[in-house]
């Protein structure tokens, strides 16, 4: 994959509020069909950076461009999975579906509208409860009827902000195998956040890695050559996957705190060094 041309271009993002910079110039790109993680420790930004992709906040300077397009406010081409579900209490899972998919899909009927919602809570394995409200639903189950929403948008990128940090480690595993089942399946470019090493591992195809905040910056870029299909049970078993871990740990153990707020010399933030670790 090339970032020559990226299909998601952050371009010299700084945001700050009176006294505090939170972060400053950040430079990366998105390609068509990638999967890019982004790691850092909380207090470094990464929710204001999911949020300014989705047009949710603004920069106080840059921008980012989205298929040749600068984003502007909210759109339903980026489609956002958040840590809580997110969903209409007095719906259905098959209504909060079908209202997300009416939003696109304004000329649809009802009945439209109910089969494809239908269809999306399907394949996350929802179909028997698509008549049950937020309320009968468990945690796992109410976010993945937010995948199901999301997905069922065919949006031109999925953001989503630590979506399985709240669950339980068996219901959080199960999800990210299903996620990165989904994402491949429909080629989505996709882009997460997470404080979690094996979860990056296991969903992505690179792994941004920021600095401790305030004033923090991606410091590089992580390669993820282990190959796919990646599951949770085994992916300590891959090769390189060892020397992976270690590389993001020992990042986020020493330098995340060594690099906040003060580049290496010669430092270009528009080519981030690109590492692979070594098997």
């Amino acid at each position: 994959m090339s970032d020559l041309h990226p299909y998601v271009s952050v371009e010299a993002v700084t945001r700050a509020y009176p006294g505090h910079t939170v972060f400053r110039d950040l430079w990366f790109g998105v390609n068509r069909g990638e999967f890019v993680c982004l790691v850092g420790h909380s207090g470094c930004g990464k929710t204001t950076v999911l949020n300014i992709l989705a047009g949710l906040d603004k920069p106080d300077s840059g921008g980012v461009i989205v298929d040749g397009v600068e984003i502007n406010g909210p759109s339903l081409d980026r489609a956002v999975i958040f840590q809580g579900h997110a969903l209409m209490p007095w719906m259905t899972a098959e209504a909060n579906v079908a209202f997300a998919l009416s939003c696109r899909h304004k000329g649809w009927s009802k009945p439209q509208l109910r089969e494809a919602a239908r269809e999306a809570l399907e394949k996350v394995g929802l179909g028997a409860a698509a008549n049950r409200k937020p309320s009968m639903l468990s945690g796992g189950m109410k976010q993945r009827v937010g995948i199901a929403r999301a997905l069922a948008l065919a949006p031109k990128m999925l953001l989503m902000d630590e979506p399985f940090s709240a669950l339980d480690a068996l219901t959080r595993g199960a999800l990210q195998d299903e996620v990165s089942r989904l994402v491949q399946e429909a080629n989505q470019t996709a882009f997460m956040i997470t404080h979690d090493v094996d979860e990056a591992i296991l969903l992505a195809d690179r792994i941004l890695l920021m600095t401790n905040g305030p004033d923090s910056h991606v410091a590089e870029v992580v390669q993820n050559t282990l190959p796919r299909p990646r599951d949770r049970a085994n992916l300590h078993k891959l090769p390189g996957y060892h020397a992976l871990r270690d590389h993001i740990l020992e990042f986020l153990l020493t330098r995340s705190r060594e690099l906040r707020g003060n580049p290496q010399p010669g430092w270009d933030r528009k080519a981030l060094p690109v590492v692979r670790p070594a098997a």
